[in-house]
């Protein structure tokens, strides 16, 4: 098995939003906003070689939405997942498996571009399964009203359009210890209904995609909350949980949105679970 960094692009968002009722005075440290106050975001996604099989984890906010859309997200940088899959010799057509950790247009938003004379969608990986699960399907193709704007029909129903839309299998609990792509899940819904936060064995270590449930440094301590969680006050006791866990088997936390963070460790400290090591991808997964 091999694991790439995919980096699909970075934007900003709203600092305050980012961390609902904690202080600017001290969000701000860990997470300086410019002067229209947001903060730096990455897209990071995850490639999974694995025999036969090439599973990117989420895909970013992907190209296909206007000039107008993506002003509200300051993009920034020069980074593209082609151009990321293109660094370790891969194209969108070699990928069998995209794992969508939610259907939230910043991390799916990659699935679907438009066909060539622009008159629909189509997906953008022709020979791939998608994955979702269904009690996540159901939430996103009908959506609250708080959500809506993030669960984008064209980012969604053309996947299951082109009959490339499957299933995971629910655990009876919050964690399957293998799941159909081979790897554990542990599912929350602070943030949204069933998000999938992947758990990879890797070279004697285990590598987390943290999606949204951490989305960076910043936001380990518990009650550093995005205002974008529809249940906040869920959100806290399955951080704890996801954190404790971390530091017990120090699991290494691969940061999808922390633009500046790529990968870290945590430990337990009188002031609960904190920051430990800061590494970036290179150091551990090459």
């Amino acid at each position: 098995m091999k694991l790439y960094p995919i980096e699909t692009g970075n934007f900003k968002l709203d600092g305050g939003a980012m961390f609902g009722v904690v202080p600017k005075t001290i969000w701000n440290k860990t997470n300086p906003a410019d002067e229209n106050n947001l903060i730096d975001l990455a897209a990071r996604c995850l490639l999974i070689e694995d025999g036969n099989r090439l599973i990117l984890i989420d895909n970013g906010m992907g190209n296909k939405q206007s000039e107008k859309f993506f002003g509200y997200y300051s993009l920034w940088g020069t980074h593209s997942l082609d151009k990321s899959l293109a660094k370790y010799g891969f194209h969108r057509d070699d990928i069998t498996d995209v794992f969508l950790s939610h259907l939230h247009f910043d991390h799916c938003g990659g699935s679907v571009q438009w066909n060539k004379d622009k008159t629909g969608y189509e997906v953008a990986f022709k020979n791939a399964k998608y994955w979702t699960n269904e009690n996540h399907w159901e939430w996103a193709t009908k959506p609250n009203l708080r959500e809506k704007a993030s669960f984008l029909p064209e980012n969604i129903l053309p996947i299951q359009e082109s009959g490339q839309m499957h299933f995971l299998q629910l655990p009876e609990g919050d964690f399957a210890e293998k799941s159909e792509l081979d790897f554990g899940i542990f599912f929350v819904n602070g943030h949204t209904e069933k998000m999938m936060i992947p758990h990879i064995k890797y070279k004697g270590k285990t590598i987390v995609f943290c999606a949204d449930l951490l989305p960076t440094v910043g936001h380990i301590p518990l009650p550093y909350v995005m205002g974008y969680d529809t249940r906040p006050l869920l959100t806290m006791p399955e951080k704890s949980k996801f954190l404790n866990a971390a530091a017990e088997n120090n699991y290494y936390l691969f940061l999808e949105h922390d633009a500046h963070n790529q990968i870290i460790t945590v430990e337990k400290t009188e002031r609960g679970v904190r920051l430990k090591d800061v590494f970036t991808c290179e150091e551990i997964l090459s």
